[in-house]
C-alpha cells in the first residue's frame, strides 16, 4: 500500500471499525453451521485469492441460505464497503439475474433448481473481524469484492469487478436502463478522441477476445492470454455444461474469425501495451480521469481520493490505453488502462454485444499483497509476529 495522508488513514481506519462491527454482528446471528461456511482463518491458504464472476460457488455462505434480518446485515456491510453509486450498481447487477432468468427461458441451469437466482451471491470472512489482519469477501455472478484489513486500517479494496447482463435493457418511455454505461461511453469518447496516429497506437487488434485477458486469476504474468470459458468456474463443470461452454466458445471464436495472432497482441505484459498517455492531450486527459472514475469511485470516497490522487498533474501520464474490436457502438470491443499498479480492463462482446464485464486491480497490492513500500502482509508478521 503506498503511503496516505492522516486523513486519509483515518478513514481507513474508521472503514476497518465500521466494518469489523457489521461483520461481527452478522457472525453472531449465525448459527453454529452456517458460521462454519462463512468463515476460514487468515491467511487462508489460497481460498482468500480465489475469485470469479460467473455464476459459480463464490465461497462462504449464500444469501439465499439467509434471513431477511441477516440479508439487511449483508447489505449494510455492502453499504460500507462501496460509494452510493457503487452500492446502488450492485444492487442493481445482483437484481438482473431476474432479467436473465426471463432471457433465458426460466430455464434449469449450472445444476442447481434455478439457473439464474438473485440469492447466490456469498460472504466469506476471513480471521476475526476487528483484529490485526483479517479480510471479507462479497460474490457473485458479476459482482466480487474483496477487503483487506492490516493494523486497523482498510489496506486493500482490489480485485473490484463489476459485470452487467443485460448491459442495456429497456425501460417504459424514451430511456434505456444501462448499469455500466459511463464505462462504456467515456472509453469510447476517448478512443474516438484520439488522431489516426494515435488510434493506431492503442487499437492492439481489429477483433475483440470474447472476455477479459486476465479472467480470474489471482496473480497476473507476462503473456498470460484469455482463459476457455471452462476454467473461470470453481471446480471442473459437469460434462453436459463443459461441453456447453466449450461449444459456445468455439462458436464465438468462429463468428468473431479471431486468431492466434489477435490473441498474443492482446496478451497481458508487465509493460503497458497501447498508447501512452503522456502522447496525449489535456482534453483527452479529462476524458481518461472521467473513466477512471467509474472505476475508482466504486468504493468509499475517501479511500477513492487515494487513488485520484495518484493520477493528477503529470501521475496521468504513467497509464497506457489499449483496445481491441471495433470502436463502434454495438460492435464487440475490448479495452484495459495499465499503469505499474493500476490495471483496469473491460470487455463486451457476448450476448450480441450486450454483456459487459469491468474489472479494477491493483497489479501489486490485489488482497492486500505487495505494494510499492514491499509486502503489506509479510511486514505484518514480520513486525507483529
Amino acid at each position: 500500500m503506498t503511503a496516505t495522508s492522516s486523513g486519509s488513514s483515518t478513514a481507513r481506519q474508521r472503514l476497518a471499525v465500521e466494518m469489523a462491527d457489521l461483520v461481527g454482528q452478522w457472525l453472531e446471528s449465525l448459527r453454529a453451521e452456517q458460521r462454519a461456511v462463512a468463515t476460514w482463518p487468515f491467511p487462508s491458504g489460497d481460498e482468500r485469492e480465489l475469485w470469479f464472476y460467473t455464476p459459480t460457488d463464490h465461497g462462504g455462505l449464500a444469501m439465499s441460505a439467509l434471513t431477511a434480518s441477516q440479508q439487511q446485515q449483508v447489505m449494510r456491510l455492502l453499504s460500507a464497503g462501496l460509494s452510493e453509486a457503487g452500492y446502488v450498481t450492485a444492487s442493481i447487477v445482483m437484481a438482473q439475474e431476474n432479467l436473465l432468468d426471463r432471457t433465458e427461458g426460466w430455464g434449469v441451469r449450472f445444476g442447481r433448481e434455478r439457473g439464474r437466482d438473485p440469492g447466490l451471491y456469498y460472504l466469506s470472512v476471513f480471521g476475526e473481524p476487528g483484529s490485526d489482519a483479517w479480510a471479507w469477501r462479497f460474490g457473485g455472478h458479476h459482482i466480487s469484492l474483496h477487503y483487506t484489513v492490516l493494523g486497523g486500517e482498510v489496506v486493500s479494496t482490489t480485485p473490484c469487478f463489476f459485470g452487467a447482463d443485460p448491459a442495456t435493457s429497456p425501460l417504459l418511455g424514451p430511456h434505456l436502463h444501462r448499469p455500466l454505461a459511463g464505462v462504456e461511453d467515456l472509453a469510447r469518447e476517448l478512443v474516438h478522441s484520439l488522431s489516426p496516429d494515435q488510434r493506431s497506437q492503442a487499437i492492439l487488434s481489429p477483433i475483440a477476445p470474447s472476455d477479459l485477458v486476465t479472467g480470474n486469476r489471482s496473480v497476473l504474468s507476462d503473456g498470460d492470454r484469455m482463459l476457455p470459458l471452462t476454467a473461470i468456474w470453481r471446480g471442473r463443470l459437469e460434462a453436459e455444461l463443459d461441453e456447453l461452454m466449450a461449444a459456445a466458445q468455439t462458436t464465438a471464436e468462429s463468428q468473431s474469425g479471431i486468431t492466434d495472432d489477435d490473441y498474443a497482441s492482446t496478451a497481458f505484459t508487465s509493460k503497458p501495451k497501447g498508447l501512452s498517455m503522456a502522447a496525449c492531450s489535456t482534453d483527452q486527459h479529462e476524458i481518461m480521469r472521467a473513466l477512471l472514475s467509474t472505476y475508482l469511485d466504486r468504493i468509499p470516497p475517501e479511500l477513492a481520493a487515494d487513488e485520484h490522487a495518484k493520477f493528477t498533474g503529470t501521475g496521468i501520464d504513467s497509464l497506457s490505453l489499449a483496445w481491441a474490436g471495433s470502436v463502434e457502438a454495438g460492435q464487440p470491443h475490448y479495452y484495459r488502462v495499465q499503469g505499474s499498479e493500476l490495471l483496469v480492463e473491460y470487455d463486451n462482446t457476448q450476448r450480441d454485444v450486450n454483456h459487459v464485464h469491468s474489472v479494477w486491480r491493483d497489479l501489486r497490492g490485489d488482497f492486500g499483497r505487495s505494494s510499492l513500500t514491499g509486502d503489506p502482509l509479510a511486514e505484518h508478521y514480520t513486525r507483529d509476529h
